[in-house]
């Protein structure tokens, strides 16, 4: 009886240890996974700022690390950014969207803000 208590208490542990993002912030961090590279991928006539470019590419790289790093199978996170990127591809810059993009990667995240910064540097 006590090695089946352990056991299922071993269990409960390792799977709560890959449990820093639930389903509710895997499917957020895909849709901004397509709203960044939508910003990427601007129709032409667009306006916006080089390094808003630069920070979008840098956040999809950072949330795909962090979805690897807790265990989300690289098969099911790049399904889920390709739905995501069908869903914005072509469409508008929406500042208000991309700053609530820019919240959520720094604060689910550990260090998101420093990680996407880092990542940046390294693009060129």
């Amino acid at each position: 009886m006590k090695k089946i208590i352990i056991t299922t208490f071993s269990l409960f542990f390792l799977t709560s240890v890959y449990a820093d993002m639930n389903d509710s912030d895997k499917n957020r961090a895909w849709e901004c996974s397509g709203i960044y590279m939508a910003n990427y991928f601007l129709p032409s006539g667009e306006i916006f700022e080089y390094s808003m470019k630069e920070k979008s590419m840098a956040s999809v790289k950072v949330l795909k690390a962090y979805a690897l790093e807790v265990g989300i199978p690289e098969k099911e996170w790049d399904e889920g950014v390709n739905k995501a990127v069908d869903k914005f591809y072509g469409s508008k810059f929406d500042e208000d969207k991309t700053n609530a993009c820019h919240d959520f990667v720094n604060s689910t995240i550990p260090n998101g803000e420093d990680r996407v910064k880092k990542v940046v540097q390294t693009l060129y």
